[in-house]
């Protein structure tokens, strides 16, 4: 079984998060969408609503799972079994930032990183900006997935 951890904070989850998976699923078996949880970082939703949110948006999906966890992604993803880490890329910058954990994390846990170039159309959307579209009470529904409901 081809099994991936897809991790990230998805504070919230966004359309560029949903491309990612939706992706992905066409060559893994299993995806388990992780959660990290990071004290130091300020979110807007808790962690247990972002893990309702995301659940309930891969209700019918029976290949996604969706958990939260803490400490690093490779020993989250060695616990799972999980063979790969997907992650999404939108910048250059992305990209060296997740080469460098994607070596690291191969030579600690023999994990393999796939990474995903976000769609073009999709690159200007970031969970930080829908962040603080929502601070200032704005519509950010054309930044989420039909269907993901932040009001859970």
């Amino acid at each position: 079984m081809r099994r991936a951890i897809f991790p990230g904070t998805f504070d919230p989850f966004t359309i560029g998060h949903y491309s990612v998976v939706k992706r992905a699923l066409t060559f893994m078996d299993e995806i388990i969408i992780g959660i990290g949880v990071n004290d130091s970082k300020r979110t807007w939703f808790p962690t247990e609503k972002r893990v309702a949110m995301i659940q309930q948006l891969y209700a019918g999906e029976p290949r996604i799972k969706v958990e939260a966890y803490n400490g690093l992604t490779v020993d989250f993803a060695s616990e799972r079994e999980a063979g790969f880490i997907i992650r999404g890329i939108r910048t250059v910058r992305d990209f060296e930032y997740e080469e460098t954990i994607a070596d690291i994390n191969r030579k600690l846990a023999n994990i393999e990183t796939i990474l995903l170039f976000t769609e073009p159309e999709l690159t200007s959307i970031s969970s930080t900006i829908v962040r603080e579209l929502l601070q200032y009470g704005k519509d950010v529904t054309s930044f989420l997935p039909e269907g993901l409901d932040i009001n859970i």
